[in-house]
């Protein structure tokens, strides 16, 4: 029973190393550590060195149809002054 308790107590005591709480990095890790970008792989190696890329995986983007459209593709950094009439005000 003591010793259970001399045990216990010693557990608690222990604490973590603060670095092995922080998140890995290629820099923390192992020399052959490699990451990644969150990114999923758009294919696979061969066993002679060649890369076979999968049509499946390869990201699809739908662009809807932007003919017509009022609003530029960007925003300018320095914007214009834009004068309020009163009409506008008054609608507030």
């Amino acid at each position: 029973m003591p010793l259970g308790l001399i045990l216990g107590i010693g557990r608690s005591m222990r604490r973590k190393r603060t670095s092995s709480l922080d998140i890995l990095s290629s820099k923390r890790a192992p020399r052959d550590y490699y990451k990644g970008k969150n990114c999923k792989p758009t294919g696979f190696h061969t066993r002679k060195g060649g890369y076979v890329m999968v049509q499946e995986k390869l990201p699809n983007y739908v662009v809807p149809d932007l003919t017509d459209f009022k609003l530029k593709p960007y925003v300018s950094q320095c914007p214009r002054e834009v004068k309020i009439t009163e009409a506008a005000e008054s609608a507030k």
